[in-house]
């Protein structure tokens, strides 16, 4: 049995050197260390979270790591406009281990929309089911097909399953380019 590896999901991502990131709900910043070291100098990872410690987590997390290219924000993921981002201003977008506890999922998913770039991608990992204590209780397990039903609905297109592990799940969403959808 294999947990799910930030290292790997983000592996499989395809990020280059130079992007800007958002890691949306940044916990504990395994991701968005990961997507700095990826992205190199020259690029740039939002660490947007709404509990405040955790964001001086990721900060000396990333200064041990030597990552000057971190910028950690204090924002609500569950609102439009919560991360504080520019319309269209990112390459890129993780959504990790979250979506089960977000109330308002579908914002999630809309602000993902509103700050990524026409044609750019969401990397989106999510728990498969309840782990008698690792994880979501039962309830809360967001399944796959809904998850990428939701995406579908507000404005992405799904592009592939990557594997995540034995415990969660993993997509890739490509936001909708509005010239091209507008003249299909």
């Amino acid at each position: 049995m294999s947990f799910t590896s930030p290292q790997d999901n983000i592996d499989q991502f395809d990020l280059d050197k130079g992007m800007c990131i958002a890691d949306l709900g940044a916990g504990t910043g395994a991701y968005t260390i990961v997507a700095a070291k990826k992205v190199g100098d020259e690029g740039r990872v939002n660490a947007i979270e709404v509990q405040q410690p955790l964001l001086g987590k990721i900060r000396d997390l990333a200064v041990i790591e030597h990552l000057f290219n971190v910028e950690v924000i204090w924002g609500d993921i569950e609102k439009i406009g919560g991360t504080k981002l520019r319309d269209s201003s990112m390459d890129a977008v993780i959504i990790s281990n979250v979506f089960f506890q977000l109330v308002e999922k579908t914002n999630i998913i809309k602000e993902a929309n509103r700050i990524l770039k026409p044609n750019r991608r969401v990397l989106f990992i999510e728990w498969s089911d309840s782990y008698g204590g690792v994880g979501p209780a039962l309830e809360e397990v967001v399944p796959q097909e809904m998850a990428k039903e939701m995406f579908v609905k507000n404005g992405f297109e799904y592009e592939k399953d990557i594997f995540t592990g034995d415990n969660h799940y993993g997509m890739i969403f490509r936001k909708k380019d509005e010239v091209n959808t507008l003249n299909r």
